[in-house]
């Protein structure tokens, strides 16, 4: 077994997640592996596209997290794995993977990973990004509009119909499985600081 400590990064949508966890693996490169549970949304081949836009993508049924706790199990034990990997304007998961090799800090960040106890109890450190909402959906717009080629109105809707009833329901309880409450995430600089030292402090060890 290697001295691995998962780092878990949760949060609503438009948090600044992703962000935080681009600071930290900017700062420590290959000594970090990242592992996004957005790439374990559950295959849908077969499935119509017009059906698969209507599908709810913020409940944790629509996740395989099976298949990612055992990925980060064999993690753990030294073993690379076989990420899957996701399109988004798709709905769907693509026919490739990525090769995710073991190292001693791994980061898994996603909305629901908290919301799993066994996926949860995987954590040695659990962060979660606390932003306001009004930031978060306007973030959100942004992000699908340019990086997704969604229209504004399909975002809205589906913010409206499934993103925030499954944030209230899901993922603002989950917050209080958290180690660590991040404001602001990434642009947080005394948290960020804080993370940075742990990690560092792991590595110093190997």
């Amino acid at each position: 077994m290697l001295d691995t400590i998962f780092i878990g990064i949760a949060g609503g949508t438009g948090s600044g997640k992703t962000t935080l966890t681009e600071h930290i693996k900017n700062r420590f490169g290959s000594d970090i592996s990242v592992i996004y549970h957005d790439n374990y949304y559950r295959d849908q081949t077969g499935m119509p596209f017009e059906v698969r836009c209507r599908q709810n993508y913020d409940h944790p049924d629509a996740f395989e997290t099976d298949l990612m706790i055992r990925h980060l199990q064999a993690l753990k034990a030294g073993v690379a794995i076989q990420c899957p990997v996701y399109s988004f304007p798709d709905h769907n998961r693509t026919q490739n993977t990525v090769t995710v090799e073991p190292s001693s800090v791994i980061i898994v960040e996603g909305l629901l990973i908290f919301q799993n106890p066994e996926l949860r109890d995987l954590m040695d450190i659990k962060i979660f990004v606390d932003t306001d909402a009004d930031v978060r959906i306007l973030r959100r717009i942004l992000r699908d509009v340019k990086e997704r080629g969604r229209s504004i109105e399909s975002v809205v809707e589906q913010y409206l119909t499934t993103v925030k009833p499954m944030h209230e329901q899901f993922i603002e309880p989950s917050k209080r499985f958290a180690d660590i409450i991040v404001l602001e995430g990434g642009h947080n600089l005394v948290a960020l600081d804080m993370i940075m030292q742990r990690i560092a402090n792991h590595l110093g060890k190997q």
